[in-house]
């Protein structure tokens, strides 16, 4: 038997601000509340397929690029549709040294971790 991955934890200033962006980038809803940290995830709750988020409080500021980050694509829409939507929430462009040839698009949360919107892979679009 293996492991899986069944949470990620984002340090964060304000976890409520973050919680309220994931859930609309990822169709998530908060699971739980544990001492200022905040748990998200999908609406069929823990133990799924799909790992949770733990938006935990820090007041650290955050240093560098991220060593590890979120890949995310379009499920009912193409790259582009989501692109807009996702700055609609909040999200930012951010250039990490792309050559801008990727088929992906290097964006950031409103506190400035990165993550990739690829283009979708889910169905046919």
């Amino acid at each position: 038997m293996a492991c899986r991955i069944s949470e990620l934890v984002l340090d964060c200033h304000d976890p409520e601000a973050l919680a309220r962006f994931w859930c609309e980038v990822l169709d998530f809803v908060v699971l739980d509340r544990y001492e200022g940290d905040i748990e998200i995830g999908p609406r069929e709750g823990f133990g799924g397929p799909q790992p949770t988020i733990v938006l935990s409080r820090c007041d650290e500021p955050k240093n560098g690029k991220l060593r590890l980050h979120i890949d995310v694509n379009p499920t009912d829409r193409d790259q582009d549709a989501e692109l807009e939507r996702l700055l609609a929430a909040g999200a930012e462009i951010v250039d990490v040294g792309q050559t801008g040839e990727e088929p992906w698009h290097v964006l950031a949360d409103p506190e400035g971790n990165e993550f990739c919107l690829l283009k979708a892979r889910l169905g046919a679009l």
